[in-house]
């Protein structure tokens, strides 16, 4: 198994405190945001607006992650018929044309502006800013002991793998961009790799 170093930050209280300070300052200043994208998705897609699903967080304990939902309420059924067409390396799952879309989710999905109601999973501690991103359950099951290094610390809204462009190359591509992620870090760079991923975002 390889040795996977784990910079101290991810345990500090400076990063818990940035995570609590910051996810406060969003949630209050995108308000508005929330609101009109809650009545986008009621009104193209219906009720309900958010998605909520379990996954493996810190100490492979299972939280509720929430998003603004973005496909068909029947989704999960559909997975398994849409195996064929997986563009991620198994045990995980994605399709950049995914049929399950309907309303503005697509454009919710692509734009990662249906992770918003994840900054509620940071403030209450189930998540943090930066950190590898959380697997659904059964995903995070069928993942080798290699994997195992992901759970010493809280899953993140971003990380090195979302600004990867090899991030579905194959699944020794997917977890050298999270271990990155979990080098070498600091409150600056913490910073810098949510600037990053938010030009992102405005780009698309």
């Amino acid at each position: 198994m390889r040795s996977i170093v784990i910079d101290p930050y991810y345990h500090s209280r400076q990063k818990r405190l940035f995570d609590i300070c910051l996810s406060i300052f969003l949630i209050l200043v995108l308000s508005p945001a929330f609101v009109v994208l809650s009545l986008l998705v009621l009104l193209t897609l219906g009720w309900p607006v958010l998605f909520v699903q379990l996954r493996q967080g810190k100490g492979k304990q299972q939280f509720r992650l929430c998003k603004f939902r973005t496909m068909i309420t029947t989704a999960a059924v559909w997975k398994s018929l849409l195996r064929k067409g997986n563009e991620a390396p198994e045990p995980m799952f994605k399709m950049q044309n995914d049929p399950r879309f309907v309303g503005i989710g697509r454009w919710l999905s692509r734009s990662g502006l249906d992770e918003l109601p994840q900054l509620f999973n940071i403030l209450r501690g189930n998540m943090s800013f930066v950190g590898p991103r959380p697997l659904p359950v059964e995903e995070a099951a069928a993942l080798p002991a290699s994997w195992e290094f992901r759970y010493q610390v809280r899953p993140g809204l971003v990380s090195e793998w979302v600004l990867s462009e090899k991030k579905y190359g194959s699944l020794r591509d997917w977890q050298g961009a999270e271990i990155e992620t979990l080098r070498f870090k600091n409150l600056q760079r913490d910073l810098l790799l949510l600037i990053k991923v938010g030009w992102k975002v405005l780009s698309s």
